[in-house]
């Protein structure tokens, strides 16, 4: 393609740049949620989580991310050489000094830049089921280690043409058969992943909950009762999420069109209806509603949502979103059944609101799901979803074994139950969110002797 070529597309250019930046805000957004969320006295701690995860997946997408994701030169379907692409030599210009055009019409560059906020949010979505017990240092080495051996090569299975695709060599093609379009074989029933339902959410839930059960319960798990020490952040970045997230979503059309409209809308409705799926559940079994769980709803709405986003009606969205949002309201309670410490609910939100996203749309897509009008090809595609979603989690569950198993007999996953107690915002990073007892009294005092000054209103 012709830079003239590449000019005309400066609209999906525009979007796609703008996409980025709000995949990228999501980030910092899920810093204010999981921050939000926590003890006041691990708040820091959290949002650190977040930030190192930008900072470090940010460099490691450059340098081998971009290959092993989408590097032509496929292992077995499961990852791409590491080495043809690294520090994305040969993926921005060519030699004459002209952007290399992508495969969606705009310079290859901004789908590189795009590509790599998705592999940070992932990442960073994990550290929610950790909070308060363990090293900083432990969890930068397995965010390190985790983005190249499970997020890598699940994003090359799903998006980059390997096993979990409709590659003519993919699990669906063997499943079900090939068909000839456009001169090349592919899968006759294609798998469904919009936006990331198995690469982002499944992936990060399941390893969630493998961490989880590796690195043990807080000292506090069901002693005492925890609630979040700040619920207005807590909804300020649920809030910020949902606006990152018409990136997420609309961005995977790959450009400005009536895909990326429908995606926007399929969004909204999916998020408003899973709040009150969420909100309808906790009335039902509380007999209250809360904040907290009308921004909860709203996640799992946006995660329910992700992989559908552009393979539903508007009022199929809804449906898919109001049961999402049921069901994560519901699944954030199994950790206290069987007994595993997810602090802030990463497996109830986005493993269990993920997988029923994957594999609702094999039942709600478009003309093609098995409660839509699909027929025998709609019982396939729900068969193919189904598949797509279990050699996510199974492949996850294995890698992030190995990883954590690892590192708990290494390095060591957790602080000290000293340390914890003391809170490990103080104690490993020499900070607190809030000001301390005495510095509150202080204030305290400074706010008395300004009333005492004041002069009397008469």
């Amino acid at each position: 393609m012709t830079p003239e070529e590449m000019a005309s597309a400066t609209g999906d250019s525009a979007w796609m740049l703008m996409s980025a930046a709000l995949v990228l805000l999501m980030t910092p957004a899920l810093a204010l949620f999981y921050g939000g969320m926590s003890r006041q006295k691990s708040a820091i701690n959290m949002m650190m989580m977040s930030f190192g995860t930008l900072g470090l997946v940010g460099v490691i997408y450059v340098l081998w991310g971009w290959s092993m994701s989408y590097g032509t030169e496929s292992v077995a379907g499961w990852f791409a050489n590491p080495f043809q692409f690294f520090g994305l030599r040969n993926s921005v210009t060519d030699a004459a000094g002209n952007y290399l055009a992508g495969a969606n019409g705009y310079a290859n560059v901004i789908d590189i830049g795009f590509q790599l906020t998705f592999a940070v949010i992932t990442v960073a979505i994990i550290s929610g089921s950790l909070a308060n017990r363990v090293k900083f240092s432990t969890w930068m080495i397995f965010a390190g280690l985790w983005v190249t051996l499970a997020y890598f090569p699940l994003a090359h299975m799903v998006w980059g043409g390997g096993f979990l695709s409709d590659s003519a060599d993919g699990i669906a093609a063997k499943l079900f058969g090939t068909v000839t379009e456009d001169g090349e074989k592919i899968a006759a029933i294609a798998p469904i992943d919009f936006a990331g339902g198995t690469v982002v959410h499944i992936n990060a839930g399941m390893a969630a909950l493998i961490l989880a059960l590796i690195i043990g319960r807080s000292r506090s798990f069901m002693k005492t009762e925890t609630r979040p020490h700040n619920l207005p952040l807590v909804m300020l970045g649920a809030a910020l999420l949902w606006f990152g997230w018409f990136g997420f979503n609309g961005g995977s059309a790959f450009g400005a069109n009536g895909d990326a409209g429908l995606a926007w809308l399929n969004t909204t409705v999916a998020t408003c209806a899973a709040m009150l799926g969420w909100l309808l559940v906790e009335q039902l079994r509380d007999k209250h509603v809360s904040s907290l769980g009308a921004a909860s709803g709203v996640v799992a709405g946006l995660v329910a949502v992700t992989p559908a986003a552009g393979n539903l009606t508007p009022v199929t969205a809804i449906i898919l979103g109001a049961v999402g949002g049921a069901l994560a309201a519901v699944g954030v309670g199994l950790k206290y059944r069987f007994k595993f410490d997810d602090s802030l609910d990463v497996v109830g939100v986005h493993l269990v609101a993920g997988l029923w996203g994957t594999v609702g749309i094999g039942l709600l897509a478009t003309d093609d799901g098995l409660l839509t009008g699909g027929g025998t090809a709609g019982f396939k595609l729900f068969i193919v979803q189904v598949v797509i979603a279990v050699v996510a989690l199974v492949y996850t569950a294995v890698v992030t074994f190995l990883i954590g198993m690892a590192l708990k007999k290494t390095v060591g996953w957790r602080i000290s139950g000293d340390d914890e107690v003391a809170g490990i915002d103080a104690t490993l990073h020499a900070e607190t969110a809030y000001a301390n007892d005495e510095a509150r009294e202080l204030t305290a005092l400074e706010e008395e002797q300004d009333a005492a000054a004041a002069p009397t209103m008469g």
